[in-house]
């Protein structure tokens, strides 16, 4: 059973404090009916992609460290449970992309699905949005890049095939551990590491593009990014990148309140580590800086990854760079019409 807790909402004037043990957190649905823009923007240069759709808010899978945590703050709501626990669906989505997409002065950049929250949540099973969205981006040829850590990508393996023919398609798998006690203490409402090695196998099965992002790395916790590389290569993937741990605003004192719950005995070398590669904070809002480490051990992290992952094959042939040439057309009036 969860109870709700949430580090305090620094737009809000108030915070709760419980008398005794808080409520428990429920699951909580709400339907964005006036969204105006699904593709998102982002001017980022850590992140290697520049436009997102985003089909929800918040997600159901309660990974402690998700850096998007504090983008439930706008909304009213904490970057603790709440995140998890008030999910908004934007169910809208599938109709204003293929909007913004007949917009002149969209020309066709890659699509990544999703930033701020998973686009297979449980919740997607039940809306399809993601699926619709997918269907739309069929119909335009529009590139699309995917981030899940979610089996439930599976059911739209034939949407995934027909845009791997038509367009560009790359589909990574956040897999941060391989020890399930691990994963559940830091993803617990994450499909364990084997659902998603599974899933990845049935993709590239497919002959879709498929690769592994252990995302995040926490130091002095992620020990085994080796045994993760070697099972995404026997898993059929050929892409693979890490990422530093970011724990920007309310997320660092969520994150070390669940850690030291869950991990006690692990905690303070986590959270010193933590420190070490961030030269002494928990985090940096840098540009440039916010996704890689500092210093010696960060710097053996990326030694490791660099020789396991040349030494398997990752990242020679990236089709989704290889076809650069653009895929994307606005269909015909009758090509809609016949969709």
């Amino acid at each position: 059973m969860r109870y709700i807790v949430n580090p305090p909402n620094p737009w809000l004037t108030h915070s709760v404090e419980w008398l005794g043990e808080p409520p428990q957190a429920k699951l909580e649905v709400f339907e964005e009916t006036e969204t105006r823009r699904i593709i998102t923007h982002n001017d980022s240069p850590d992140v290697g992609f520049d436009y997102t759709v985003n089909c929800y808010r918040g997600c159901i899978h309660g990974c402690t460290y998700c850096f998007s945590r504090p983008t439930h703050e706008y909304l009213g709501y904490g970057a603790g449970t709440d995140f998890d626990r008030k999910i908004v669906a934007k169910v809208k989505a599938p109709e204003l992309l293929r909007k913004e997409l007949m917009r002149p002065g969209w020309k066709g950049d890659e699509i990544v699905f999703s930033f701020t929250s998973d686009p297979y949540i449980p919740l997607e099973a039940h809306y399809k949005l993601t699926r619709q969205c997918l269907e739309v981006c069929v119909e335009f040829r529009q590139p699309i890049g995917i981030i899940t850590k979610s089996a439930l990508i599976r059911r739209d393996i034939d949407v995934l095939k027909e845009l791997a023919k038509e367009a560009r398609l790359g589909v990574f798998f956040t897999i941060p551990f391989t020890d399930n006690a691990t994963a559940r203490a830091v993803e617990p409402f994450a499909p364990l590491p084997e659902a998603r090695f599974h899933a990845m196998s049935d993709l590239a099965a497919a002959g879709i593009t498929v690769g592994i992002g252990i995302a995040p790395v926490i130091p002095g916790l992620s020990t085994d990014l080796p045994v993760l590389l070697k099972r995404a290569k026997e898993a059929g993937a050929t892409l693979a990148f890490i990422n530093m741990l970011r724990l920007p605003g309310s997320v660092a004192p969520y994150f070390e309140e669940r850690l030291r719950e869950k991990l006690p005995t692990k905690a303070d070398r986590v959270m010193n580590r933590i420190l070490e590669a961030r030269d002494g904070k928990l985090n940096s809002s840098v540009f440039g800086e916010r996704m890689r480490g500092k210093g010696e051990y960060w710097a053996a992290i990326e030694r490791l990854f660099k020789i396991h992952s040349e030494r398997l094959g990752f990242n020679r042939t990236n089709k989704r760079v290889a076809r650069r040439e653009s895929t994307f057309r606005r269909p015909t009036a009758q090509a809609s019409l016949f969709s």
